[in-house]
């Protein structure tokens, strides 16, 4: 087998194929913080060790093999789901499954290597290399939230979503928490000081950090919020199987439900104001719906709020609209679009090779809509529809004067299996609620269905597999955020500031 070159012995931080494969742990062990394990303890301890190796290689390319493995293992754990969508029509699509999740582990280990590999040439030495890592580290999760259209999946910050520590994201945004992670990882590599625990000072340092953080959570979470509004909404979870999804007997089984879980009443509670649909609720475009909105609207006795599938022509949109008594509502487009499971680059080609979005309906994928916006539907506050993968991307939040009331989001997390993909959705949902200060209601078709307020905490939640409603109040939103007004500027402005401190000069702290 052959070795690459930087493989070979060196003075210090040697490398080999037993190193690597630490490496690749300790990366599959940074994972562990995300949803749904929520270990981030282990995060930390992984990212910290990480830091310390890199710092101690003996060149750019070896801090980069390190850094390559690491992500490989982060993301081969972390974007497991990946290889469900393709095992949904395992007979056509399954061979593309190990494929998928080895060049999405790869892809992904990219913007772990590039840091690793410019600290070993801006800040060379040790410390110096491990604290320049950290700081790159954070400007590539922002980096990788909008390159080659963006995927801010598992960033290191998502590890706190689900603690006190998350509310940074209210004035940080997740970049903020990002940087939270790789300072309380790179802080044992300062301050130190011969004898048997040299990283001790920095370690009581990074441990100040995270408690810090931990405590300003706590505090933010002890102050009241905002009184739920006086909209009563109903989120419906109709439990369609992807596999079964588009089966005609089975999609008649789905609506059926859809209209019966919609249609029950509680003697004790007052009607919903209106019903809420996940993505692609039905099997008819909407151009084909005729009399189905007043129909179905006198059936459920309220507007539904669904995500619908329409055509222009020969382009499909994956849509969201309203079914009321006076028919069809305003229209939003979803404009972010998954590639290859909406839509395919290079569709021409890709489709000669008998590749194509496999999570569209129809053809060879949807077209995109024109951009965020809010909906002002009869008799509910202004929202902002999100459909399914939108809710990941913080930068499509829409603030100023434009400002929304509330979030919708509307998705099919059953294309991300029943393991880690729709609580790693969930967790990024919550994100924007922090983020925005504004409350968000999710209707998922196989789960998690969630209400959560406006500093993402869950109200309510409706499991996977179940077939179900969650009837709610709509919370309240909170003024605007520190984050909603200067958005990623402030956590990049010091993640940019520590990286040029560190490679400008070598501080009398940082001396090892």
């Amino acid at each position: 087998m052959a070795v690459p070159a930087c493989m070979s012995p060196a003075r210090r931080g040697r490398l080999s194929w037993a190193a690597l494969g630490l490496d690749a742990g300790l990366g599959a062990m940074a994972a562990l913080g995300q949803a749904p394990w929520g270990l981030w303890p282990l995060t930390l301890l992984a990212l910290a060790l990480l830091c310390h190796r890199i710092a101690r290689a003996a060149t750019p390319g070896a801090a980069a093999w390190h850094g390559f493995a690491a992500g490989l293992g982060h993301f081969a754990l972390a974007m497991s789901w990946i290889v469900e969508p393709f095992l949904v029509e395992p007979e056509t699509y399954g061979w593309m499954a190990p494929f998928a999740l080895l060049f999405m582990a790869a892809g992904g280990a990219l913007f772990w290597t590039v840091p690793a590999w410019l600290a070993g040439r801006l800040a060379p030495g040790f410390p110096r290399q491990g604290l320049a890592f950290a700081a790159l580290m954070v400007l590539s999760d922002w980096l990788r939230g909008w390159i080659f259209t963006g995927l801010p999946w598992a960033l290191t910050g998502h590890v706190w979503i689900d603690t006190p520590a998350g509310q940074v994201a209210a004035t940080l945004g997740a970049i903020g928490l990002s940087g939270l992670t790789m300072l309380a990882a790179a802080l044992p590599l300062c301050f130190r000081r011969p004898g048997r625990f040299p990283a001790l000072p920095g370690t009581v340092l990074a441990l100040l950090v995270v408690a810090t953080a931990w405590s300003a959570g706590l505090a933010r979470l002890a102050q009241p919020l905002p009184p739920d509004t006086g909209m009563r909404l109903r989120l419906v979870q109709p439990d369609a199987t992807q596999a079964l999804k588009w089966d005609p007997w089975w999609s008649e089984v789905f609506f059926r439900r859809l209209l019966d879980l919609s249609a029950i009443r509680d003697p004790d509670m007052p009607p919903p104001d209106a019903v809420i649909w996940p993505e692609t609720a039905v099997n008819f475009l909407l151009e084909q719906a005729g009399t189905a909105p007043q129909d179905i609207a006198a059936y459920v006795g309220a507007p539904v709020v669904l995500g619908i599938q329409r055509v222009e022509g020969e382009r499909y949109f994956n849509s969201l609209t309203e079914f009321s008594a006076q028919g069809i509502g305003p229209i939003y487009d979803k404009f972010h679009l998954v590639p290859f499971g909406e839509y395919t680059p290079w569709g021409d080609m890709m489709a000669q090779l008998g590749i194509r979005a496999f999570a569209a309906q129809h053809g060879f994928g949807y077209s995109a809509g024109p951009g965020p916006q809010v909906m002002r539907l009869p008799g509910l506050p202004p929202m902002q529809p999100l459909i399914c993968y939108e809710a990941v991307f913080s930068d499509h939040l829409v603030s100023g004067e434009n400002r929304p009331s509330w979030l919708l989001q509307v998705t099919n997390d059953a294309w991300f299996g029943q393991w880690s993909g729709p609580w790693q959705h969930l967790a990024q949902a919550r994100l924007r609620a922090i983020e925005s200060g504004l409350p968000l209601m999710r209707a998922a078709n196989t789960g998690v269905s969630a209400v959560i307020d406006a500093r993402g905490g869950l109200r309510a939640t409706l499991g996977l597999n179940r077939a179900g409603r969650i009837d709610a109040a709509l919370p309240g939103a909170l003024p605007p955020t520190p984050w909603s007004r200067l958005g990623d500027w402030p956590a990049l402005a010091l993640a940019l500031a520590a990286l040029l401190l560190v490679a400008a000069r070598r501080p009398r702290a940082l001396r090892s």
